[in-house]
């Protein structure tokens, strides 16, 4: 029985470590038949490290999301690897220490720019280096953290994510007569290396199963790596400009 990503050629970023959602992706993808090309940024021999892991070989591009140069040649490079795309996971954040943990009054513009640039215009820029590979149609689907609320230690990474979310709407609206849907999974909080970088995480972490009506372990990446393999196969045909919530239901409850 093939997968459902069967003869997919995608593009993954953000693999970063085995707890990163974008490393279960990228393996659940491989089982589902897809072929892959990853991008990481600033150490991509630390990727090829994790990647290693990985079921099937894979190989790894430098890619500075906000940086002309290397999103001018991505096309090319990916090209050249895979000759052609049909899905693209965004998987980037970004955002200086003093953007987070509590500092959300005192945030000097230049750190809230470069949390907007890595975290939301990275998507349309990302999107439309892709696009020329893109011509048979595809999927693009982007990770957020729910920015309906103001979350604690937070901070500046909320407005950056509804921008981000944002961002994907308006990508689905104008890229949509090309046949290319862009979505975002909606996770719940996950130990990933991003959260690390989040003061008080852990308090949030640990308060979201006692809410949740599903039961959320923070340490299970696969079922954001599922739900990002579902928007990346032929399964939603017709779904863009969607947020899908896998956070165990906490979003429908009010308290």
């Amino acid at each position: 029985m093939s997968g459902i990503l069967e003869g997919k050629k995608i593009l993954v970023t953000g693999v970063l470590m085995e707890s990163s959602i974008a490393f279960h992706t990228a393996k659940l993808a491989q089982e589902q038949g897809a072929e892959l090309i990853l991008t990481a940024f600033p150490r991509p021999s630390l990727t090829e490290r994790i990647a290693k892991k990985l079921p099937a070989p894979v190989k790894v591009l430098e890619l500075d999301v906000t940086n002309t140069e290397h999103l001018a040649g991505l096309a090319d490079q990916v090209r050249e690897e895979l000759g052609s795309l049909d899905g693209v996971v965004h998987s980037i954040g970004f955002a200086p220490q003093d953007a987070l943990g509590g500092n959300f009054l005192n945030t000097p513009w230049e750190s809230v720019a470069t949390a907007m640039h890595v975290s939301a215009y990275s998507l349309k820029a990302l999107t439309m280096a892709c696009l020329p590979l893109m011509q048979e149609g595809g999927s693009v689907v982007g990770l957020t953290f729910d920015a309906q609320y103001a979350w604690p230690q937070y901070d500046w990474m909320g407005p950056a994510k509804a921008a981000l979310e944002a961002t994907s709407r308006y990508l689905a609206r104008d890229l949509g007569k090309q046949n290319i849907r862009c979505n975002m999974i909606s996770a719940g909080p996950l130990k990933s290396m991003a959260a690390k970088s989040i003061p008080g995480f852990e308090v949030l972490a640990d308060s979201w199963n006692a809410r949740s009506p599903l039961h959320w372990d923070v340490t299970d990446m696969e079922p954001a790596g599922r739900g990002v393999v579902a928007l990346l196969s032929d399964w939603f045909p017709m779904t863009t400009g969607e947020i899908i919530h896998v956070d165990g239901g906490l979003h429908a409850i009010g308290a």
